[in-house]
C-alpha cells in the first residue's frame, strides 16, 4: 500500500476507484466499503483509494479535543492495508480545506487529482463546506463529470447500520463483546511500558504499566478486562487494570497488565494490548487481602475465558 500525507502528493497511471471518509475504527462497515473498491478497481484495472483525514474534523471545526478515537493514525494504516488496498491518502484537515464547496472537493481533487472511475460511498456520506452535499449531490456530479457513484446501504452491512459512534458507546460501558463484534476484530492499543508504584508485585500480581501517547485514544471504562499480547513472538495472556485502584490513595489513573505465565523485564518495550473481554467494573476494597482474594477470581476468569476463547477474526492485527 502506497501511503500519502496530501491529497497533492498522490501520483497514478491508472484511473481509481476511490471512497473517502474519516474511517475511525475500520469497523464491519467500513471493511466491506474498502473491500468493495478492492474488488472494484481489480476488475477494472484500477488503482484502489482511500482518502482519509487527519486531524478528525470535529477536533478542527468544533475545536473538540475531547473527542477520543478508536484508531491512531498509525494503527489506521496498519488496518487499511491488511485489506489490500493500493493507495491511502492522509490529507490534514484543516480550516482552509473545510471550506472547499461540494464541486470544487469533486472537481479538484476526486476528477482533476484522483482520476476516479468510480466512487463507493456509505449510504449516510455528507460531504463538502459545511458537510451540505449527499449521496444525491454526488450522483448529480457524477454525471456531470463522468464517473460513477456506487452507494452502499445500511442493510448491507449485517443489516446493521454499524457506526464508529456505537463502537465508542460499546467501550464507553466496557461492553467488549459488542465493540469487537462491531469492529470484526479485537480493539487495541498501542503502549510503551513505563515504571508504575510497582504495588502489583507486593501483592503477588506484578504488572506491566503502559503510557499511550496519544492522548486521543480511546481507552475503555475503568475496570478490569481480558487481554493478550505478542511478546517475543509468542502470544501471552493477561488481565489488565484500567482506573485510578481506589483501594490506595492517591493512586493516578493507569492502564496496567498482569501477564500470565510470563516473567521478564519489559520497560521500555512498546505492547500491542488487545482487549478480548470484561471481567468486571472498577472496585474499592476495605483492606488488602479483600483485594489480592479478588484478583486471585479475575485470574480465575481469565484463565476460564481463554479456555473457550475462539478467536472470529481471522487476522489478528
Amino acid at each position: 500500500m502506497r501511503t500519502f500525507s496530501s491529497i497533492n502528493e498522490f501520483q497514478s497511471e491508472k484511473k481509481v476507484v476511490a471512497t473517502l471518509g474519516t474511517f475511525d475504527g475500520v469497523h464491519k462497515g467500513h471493511q466491506k466499503i474498502i473491500q468493495r473498491i478492492v474488488s472494484a478497481a481489480q476488475k477494472e484495472g484500477a488503482e484502489s483509494l482511500v482518502l482519509t483525514f487527519f486531524p478528525h474534523p470535529r477536533m478542527v471545526l468544533n475545536q473538540d479535543n475531547s473527542i477520543r478515537l478508536l484508531n491512531t493514525l498509525e494503527e489506521k494504516k496498519e488496518l487499511l492495508e491488511h485489506l489490500g488496498l493500493d493507495n491511502l491518502v492522509v490529507q490534514k484537515f484543516d480550516y482552509d480545506f473545510s471550506q472547499l464547496t461540494a464541486e470544487q472537493f469533486v472537481k479538484e481533487v476526486l476528477v482533476d487529482t484522483f482520476n476516479i472511475s468510480k466512487i463507493i460511498i456509505g449510504y449516510d456520506h455528507r460531504f463538502g463546506k459545511n458537510r451540505t452535499a449527499d449521496i444525491s449531490d454526488l450522483k448529480a456530479f457524477g454525471q456531470k463529470y463522468a464517473f460513477e457513484v456506487e452507494e452502499i446501504l445500511a442493510e448491507e452491512v449485517d443489516h446493521v447500520s454499524i457506526s464508529s459512534t456505537k463502537v465508542r458507546q460499546a467501550l464507553a460501558i466496557g461492553d467488549m463483546a459488542l465493540a469487537n463484534e462491531f469492529l470484526g476484530y479485537a480493539y487495541y492499543f498501542t503502549g510503551t511500558v513505563i515504571h508504575g508504584k510497582k504495588l502489583g508485585r507486593t501483592l503477588g500480581f506484578p504488572t506491566a504499566n503502559f503510557r499511550v501517547d496519544e492522548t486521543y485514544k480511546l481507552i475503555p471504562k475503568n475496570g478490569v478486562y481480558v487481554v493478550e499480547s505478542t511478546i517475543n513472538g509468542k502470544r501471552v495472556k493477561g488481565m489488565m487494570s484500567v482506573g485510578i485502584n481506589p483501594t490506595f490513595k492517591d493512586h493516578p489513573y493507569s492502564v496496567e497488565v498482569n501477564y500470565l505465565d510470563w516473567e521478564g523485564d519489559l520497560y521500555g518495550q512498546v505492547l500491542k494490548v488487545r482487549i478480548l473481554d470484561r471481567v468486571r467494573d472498577e472496585l474499592k476494597f476495605s483492606n488488602l487481602d479483600e483485594l489480592v482474594s479478588m484478583l486471585k477470581d479475575d485470574e480465575r476468569i481469565t484463565r476460564e475465558f481463554f479456555e473457550q476463547y475462539v478467536e472470529k477474526s481471522t487476522t489478528t492485527y
